[in-house]
């Protein structure tokens, strides 16, 4: 069965033969030779990476204009740009992380030594998603050639302009055995996943991060997995309104509520509700004017299917600010929906668009058991005045990541680790946790040929008793 060579792939490009472990071998012959281990090469090559992210960032703000209707400045600060801060931060600090460990030996080995050696995968699998199409394949890819591997990039075939840019910039980059992109529906990701790679990192949907790690288990392949989930936000009496409705907004519908960490739903102590809705209508209108379709800030859905996807959620529900839409334009206003059922479909399933559900609690008890009940979510998001109350929250809800007044910030701090928890992700990327996902840490004990204890050896020439006691000094 073969992945057919793309019209779009430059000639150079090998077709992928499932008769092999892999497309072709030319891959890991290349990783064999040692090459990517070298970290001189590995600096080199991120700096070409950034070089040709740099000298294409007109055509990427382009294809992401056209796949996804991005204004140019949160484009840039989401994709090219975030790239580029990722490489800069990975070249500042990867001699440090690179450096193997020293670990101390118990008596008994002396005068061993013992170190933990990284050493990269091998060849890995990155698979990305449509909504940020640039940057959640490019980042995950700055962490494996960090690590010293050979990489295959699979792109989102919804995003095809961006995916056509993204294999122009690793063409540019990266010799075709180092990085590859294999473009294509479905079918292209099914077949690369019939073969055995030493690592697969995919962002996407829950459903299709299960059937990702299926796949991996055939050949006993480790994973990450960066998923999604419904990421509450809980506003309590004592917080801010203003502000907190203007960071729920900016984190809930910059790119058109597409992101897996944005806001899903807002719970709001019941005395504040009121305000809170006024507040965040009035961002929404202060964002993006009274008409968001006219607004060049505010982007598209990904397509006409999830417009309509998105239109569902409206139905029966009391919708207290926009939701006017347009499958043929892919255009769907942020929508703010006031009190919908718990049972609804709006509550149940990830929405992954402009459309936020507030609820009002009359008790925070309550509504943490709500929250309780869904699926570990990928972010946590706590509005209040009081430390203490942000930290019982915190907690009480268990979460990928969490911000205390403010939303999505945390993927901006460049050392601490981004993943998901239970359904919302396996493994963790980002700066060091980054190169750390893409590393194999080997432990390695070096010992000379003398002292050789005769002692080591049976016959043992002792009570257990008395081993006991030798046995405690020598392995300290």
């Amino acid at each position: 069965m073969d992945i057919k060579k793309s019209d779009n792939l430059p000639d150079k490009r090998y077709k992928c033969d499932m008769t092999e472990s892999f497309c072709d071998l030319k891959m890991r012959e290349y990783f064999a030779a040692g090459r990517t281990r070298d970290l001189a090469f590995r600096l080199q090559s991120l700096s070409r990476l950034a070089r040709a992210v740099e000298q294409s960032e007109a055509e990427i703000l382009d294809a992401l204009k056209k796949d996804m209707g991005k204004p140019a400045i949160e484009a840039y600060a989401s994709e090219p740009g975030f790239v580029l801060r990722d490489i800069r931060y990975t070249m500042k600090h990867l001699r440090r992380w690179a450096r193997p460990r020293r670990e101390s030996v118990p008596p008994m080995l002396w005068p061993g030594r013992a170190r933990l050696i990284p050493e990269p995968r091998g060849v890995v699998l990155i698979m990305g998603p449509w909504n940020y199409p640039f940057q959640l394949v490019l980042s995950p890819l700055v962490a494996a050639v960090a690590a010293g591997n050979c990489a295959v990039i699979k792109p989102s075939e919804y995003a095809p302009h961006t995916s056509a840019v993204i294999r122009h910039v690793l063409s540019a980059a990266f010799p075709d055995d180092h990085v590859r992109v294999v473009e294509g529906d479905y079918t292209a990701a099914e077949t690369l996943l019939q073969n055995r790679f030493d690592y697969i990192f995919f962002t996407g949907g829950t459903e299709t991060g299960r059937r990702v790690m299926a796949a991996a288990a055939r050949h006993l392949t480790p994973v990450t997995l960066e998923l999604g989930g419904k990421s509450p936000a809980i506003v309590c009496a004592d917080a801010d309104i203003p502000v907190a409705a203007r960071r729920i907004a900016r984190g809930k519908f910059m790119n058109a509520g597409q992101t897996c960490v944005a806001p899903d739903h807002v719970w709001v102590d019941r005395s504040a509700a009121g305000g809170f809705v006024e507040e965040i209508a009035k961002a929404v209108t202060e964002f993006y004017g009274p008409d968001p379709e006219t607004s060049p800030d505010y982007g598209r859905i990904v397509s006409a299917k999830h417009v309509q996807r998105l239109a569902r959620y409206l139905e029966g529900q009391t919708i207290v600010h926009g939701g006017q839409h347009n499958s043929a334009s892919k255009y769907f206003a942020p929508a703010i929906l006031l009190n919908p059922r718990l049972d609804a479909p709006v509550m149940r399933e990830e929405i992954f668009g402009p459309v936020l559900p507030v609820i009002e609690y009359s008790s925070l008890d309550t509504a943490v058991a709500e929250i309780q009940k869904m699926p570990s979510p990928l972010a946590l998001y706590v509005f209040s005045s009081s430390n203490e109350l942000a930290e019982d929250l915190l907690a009480r809800i268990p979460s990928g990541g969490a911000c205390v007044n403010d939303t999505i910030s945390h993927l901006l701090v460049e050392g601490l680790p981004f993943g998901g928890i239970g359904e919302s992700g396996i493994g963790a990327y980002h700066g060091r946790a980054g190169f750390d996902a893409f590393t194999h840490w080997r432990g390695t004990v070096r010992r000379g040929a003398r002292p050789d204890m005769p002692q080591a050896y049976p016959p043992y020439g002792m009570t257990l008793k008395t081993f006991k006691k030798i046995y405690r000094w020598l392995t300290g």
